[in-house]
């Protein structure tokens, strides 16, 4: 009986971990046929950022519309910032004390050429192309979430103006959001192939670039990562819900970091999270608004990743990085490519032309970094992805108090 308890609570995640080892394995094993099975990971990653999109939009739209209590919609919206800026200030302490004690280019020899940054754009430009579009269908693209986060606000704000959820655009909410949950359970059962093809490919490709120059950087980074899951991870929930909210965080973060990991995206985790929340026992409303946000404005692991691209590049170029300042400022630009500019088109390599140009590198520098992004990526949407979850956790307890999760669980609501 222990034994079937076990299995149907980490059934979803030992299912994907091992379609992953396959796939990774295959790629290992022979590079050729693992690239021939790119068509298949295409595929599932295409069916779940093609329901991101609906899922935002309605799951945001019909969580404001259903609000009866103003108030709440913006304790919930000022908590949600409160902890994402909070948790990226803490992940910034983190991340430069790490690096002071481990160089991320110490025994580095990149050869240095010139490169083409494009133009660069105004702190103005880069603030219009986040929040707004200029035209409705463009709200269509997971390219553009936080303007689909701001636009479905509003939407769902005039909907609670309407009528709320006994209006017909309101049932209309309620009954998309169910059937779209029901697409995503659909979309799940393949996802143990989809990723083990995805991997198979990724790792016959880009295996032998895994290792080299930037082998020291990934050696810092990657354990840095783990010490911040371990450690800050279960005192986030510790804060969100003391020890019942601990353990039910360990019982259910698994999928949607596993699910983060292998798919390098925020946006294709987004389902997965919401299930999680759902699970641990998110009210329904918070998590339908703190998810879609946290999407886009709470990367943790790319405040880390951040910074350590920030120490790598000192390092590269021989200048110390020490200093108050250089260190306020690596925060500040780690926080608002994050932040920010992570809402805009092709935001992360945005960002790392923030970092070169704030801090004055050549253009030889961008090509660097934006190397690392791609040798960093995989753990820090991890972070980021599964944090979504943990943050919903804290923004509950803001919002409905210290003891939610034990008068959820003395109600009979938590399984």
């Amino acid at each position: 009986m222990q034994k079937k308890s076990f299995w149907e609570q980490y059934k979803m995640p030992i299912l994907l971990l091992g379609g992953i080892a396959i796939g990774s394995i295959i790629g290992i094993i022979s590079p050729a046929f693992g690239q021939k099975l790119k068509p298949i990971g295409d595929i599932f990653l295409n069916l779940l950022f093609t329901i991101v999109v609906p899922l935002v939009f309605v799951s945001i739209a019909s969580a404001v519309g259903s609000m009866v209590n103003m108030k709440r919609l913006g304790k919930i919206l000022g908590s949600t910032i409160a902890v994402f800026l909070i948790t990226g200030a803490i992940a910034g302490v983190c991340v430069l004390t790490w690096v002071n004690i481990f160089s991320p280019s110490a025994g580095t020899n990149i050869q240095l050429g010139a490169a083409e940054m494009g133009e660069a754009k105004t702190a103005a430009e880069l603030i219009v192309e986040s929040l707004t579009v200029s035209d409705f269908n463009q709200l269509l693209s997971k390219s553009h979430m936080l303007p689909l986060i701001i636009f479905s606000i509003i939407f769902g704000f005039c909907t609670a103006l309407c009528g709320g959820e006994e209006s017909p655009v309101g049932k209309l909410l309620a009954n998309l959001n169910n059937i779209i949950m029901k697409f995503v359970g659909v979309i799940m059962t393949i996802a143990p192939l989809g990723l083990g093809a995805y991997f198979a490919n990724l790792i016959g490709e880009y295996g032998p670039q895994l290792l080299g120059d930037y082998g020291r950087a990934m050696v810092v980074y990657y354990p840095l990562c783990l010490l911040y899951v371990v450690i800050f991870f279960p005192l986030y929930a510790l804060f969100a819900g003391g020890k019942l909210g601990f353990r039910r965080m360990l019982k259910y973060i698994l999928t949607p970091a596993v699910t983060a990991f292998a798919t390098q995206s925020s946006a294709a985790t987004l389902p997965v999270n919401k299930e999680a929340c759902d699970n641990i026992g998110v009210p329904k409303d918070v998590s339908d608004l703190v998810l879609p946000m946290g999407c886009t404005m709470h990367m943790d692991g790319s405040v880390l990743s951040s910074i350590v691209k920030i120490a790598f590049l000192f390092g590269v170029f021989g200048m110390d990085f020490t200093g108050v300042g250089t260190y306020a400022m690596s925060i500040a630009v780690a926080i608002l490519s994050a932040f920010v500019l992570s809402g805009a088109p092709g935001g992360g390599l945005v960002g790392e032309m923030l970092i070169v140009s704030m801090f004055g590198f050549p253009a030889e520098a961008f090509p660097l970094i934006a190397t690392l992004g791609f040798l960093f990526d995989p753990p820090a949407t991890c972070l980021n992805a599964s944090g979504d979850t943990i943050a919903s956790m804290m923004v509950s307890r803001l919002v409905e108090g210290k003891d939610w999760l034990s008068r959820k669980m003395a109600a009979g609501e938590l399984k």
